[in-house]
This record gives C-alpha cells, sequence and structure tokens, in this order.
C-alpha cells in the first residue's frame, strides 16, 4: 500500500528537496530548502547543506561562527505562517478548531470557499487524506496560483484530493452531497442557498469571519434560512506561558482576536427548525437592527 500524500516528506532522514527549520540558541527560527552543494548563511556564519543530508532530525549543526543550530522539519504550523502569502493566512489555532469543530474527518468531501494563500487548504488537505474531496474556490486568481504554490510545496507535489476553482462560489458551485462546507469571506450570509443544496442532511457549514457585524449578518440570516439548526458561535485565543524554575507566568504576549468561527449543521429537507426558545436580550432587535427580518420586526419582536 502506497503512502499517503506527503507522508514521507515528514518522517526518516534529511533528504535533498526537504525543507529545515533550523533554531538558534535565542529560539529564532530559519528555514530553507536543503539542496546538495550549497551552503547555509547567517551572520553567525555558515555550514554546508551537505552536513544534514542523510542525518537524522533532532541533528544539531555548528556555524563556522561557532554557533550551534537545531535541525528540525518544519511543523505544520510552522510552514503556514512562514510560507508566501497573497491574502492573509488562516491562523494555526482557528484550523485546528475549524478541523474539531467541523469535525473533518477522513474521506471527507469538503468545500472551501476563500482560498487565501493555501494555509487552511493544507489542514483540510492532511485531515481528509487521499480518499476525500477539497473544491476551493477563490474569487481572485493570483491567491489561488499562491496558495497553489504553497499546498504543492508542502506535499512535494499536487494534492490527488484538491481542486482549485477560479470565481465566486455562488456562480460556480456545482457540488452535491457534500458533508462539510467551510466559508472564509466577506459575505458568507450571500452563499446559504446553494451551500443548503450541496450540503447533505447532519453537513456542517463553518464560516470565519472577522467583524461583530459580519458574524451577526451572518448568524441571523442562518436563522431566517430555514435549512440550519441554531448556529453556534464563538473565538479562541492563545497565550503561551513562561516556565523557568519557580518562575512560572503568563508570557505578555498572546495570540488573540483574529477572527470569528460559527458552526451550523443542515437540516433534512421539508423539516422546519425548532423554535427558539431563549429569549433574546432586551433592545437585541430594537429600533436601530438593521439586519434579516428587520421589515417584520425580527424573531426577537416576535418572541417579545
Amino acid at each position: 500500500m502506497s503512502e499517503p500524500t506527503g507522508a514521507a516528506r515528514r518522517r526518516g532522514p534529511f533528504k535533498v528537496g526537504d525543507q529545515v527549520q533550523l533554531t538558534d540558541p535565542k529560539g529564532r527560527h530559519y528555514t530553507f530548502t536543503l539542496e546538495a552543494g550549497k551552503s547555509f548563511h547567517t551572520h553567525k556564519g555558515a555550514f554546508p547543506h551537505d552536513e544534514l543530508i542523510g542525518a537524522p532530525e533532532g541533528t544539531v549543526v555548528r556555524t563556522t561562527g561557532n554557533v550551534d543550530y537545531l535541525a528540525l522539519r518544519p511543523l505544520l504550523p510552522d510552514y503556514v505562517l512562514s510560507m508566501p502569502r497573497g491574502a492573509a493566512v488562516v491562523y494555526p489555532k482557528d484550523a485546528g478548531q475549524i478541523l474539531a469543530m467541523a469535525d473533518i474527518f477522513p474521506g471527507a468531501r469538503v468545500v472551501e470557499a476563500g482560498v487565501g494563500s493555501g494555509s487552511l487548504s493544507t489542514f483540510l488537505l492532511r485531515a481528509i487524506g487521499d480518499q476525500g474531496m477539497l473544491h476551493s474556490y477563490e474569487r481572485r486568481e493570483d491567491f489561488a496560483r499562491i496558495a497553489q504554490e504553497n499546498v504543492t510545496r508542502y506535499f512535494g507535489g499536487p494534492h490527488p484530493a484538491w481542486r482549485v476553482t477560479v470565481g465566486d462560489l455562488q456562480d460556480h458551485l456545482s457540488d452535491t452531497e457534500v458533508d462539510r462546507v467551510i466559508l472564509d469571506m466577506l459575505a458568507p450570509w450571500e452563499c446559504l442557498d446553494p451551500v443548503a443544496k450541496a450540503l447533505v442532511p447532519g453537513g456542517i457549514l463553518c464560516a470565519y469571519v472577522a467583524t461583530t457585524t459580519q458574524l451577526a449578518r451572518t448568524v441571523e440570516t442562518i436563522r431566517e434560512h430555514g435549512a440550519f439548526n441554531e448556529p453556534t458561535a464563538w473565538e479562541t485565543m492563545v497565550r503561551t506561558w513562561h516556565v523557568e524554575g519557580l518562575a512560572v507566568r503568563p508570557d505578555h504576549r498572546m495570540i488573540g482576536h483574529t477572527g470569528f468561527l460559527l458552526t451550523a449543521r443542515r437540516l433534512a429537507d421539508g423539516v422546519v427548525p425548532p423554535r427558539r426558545r431563549r429569549r433574546p436580550a432586551p433592545g437585541a432587535y430594537g429600533t436601530d437592527y438593521t439586519g434579516p427580518g428587520a421589515q417584520s420586526g425580527g424573531e426577537g419582536a416576535e418572541q417579545g
């Protein structure tokens, strides 16, 4: 049985063409691609690539300036944060939440809108494997090209489960029997009709948006649409800790807000979603509310 795409690049001794991440004594990272006969140069000296070719991961190399560097293959989170960018990347903390909360499984059939620089696409392809399907839609051809280059570089060649379409999801989505849809775009609420047609009953819609106004508009439009259950919305923040003997404290910097995530599940055709019993906060649908349902007073007015 052949290895899954990209697996051979994740184990074994270093080979020509592998990416290497060096860590210096201060914890700074340097990433490069191994080439026979080449040398890696820093302001602290140099060393030949040949010194690493055939060596195991976790090797320490010493430069001509007598500085030691730890050599490892970059992890996927390291790779996506350092790869060339067209659009902003989906941070690893959010990609991990999408994989978990959208329940991305091996063999899943996934549609992605907004490929950006290929960060989330790479995470999704690793999760669904060669037997899955990822169809990514991107409006901008230059972003699609950068994403394809980044994904191909990571896997060492084209991934058999990936297809990219340049164009709007609303205009080009023809996939059916889709398990998951991931929307990373400015106005995900505009895509609900084609997304609902593509998703299987029980399938998951996951949207990634940057602002509270986008979040509110998306959630309220999903509620009004009628093909999905009650959406769940959240954000994640990551804070590292300093651990040195008895000095254990949170670091001064953290990865705070990058975006909001929300998920909703596709109902069976003809099913009416259960009515929400939780009453909205006073004023949630007041005179300033301009979202979906404003003409009729909104759900809050109906329940009040």
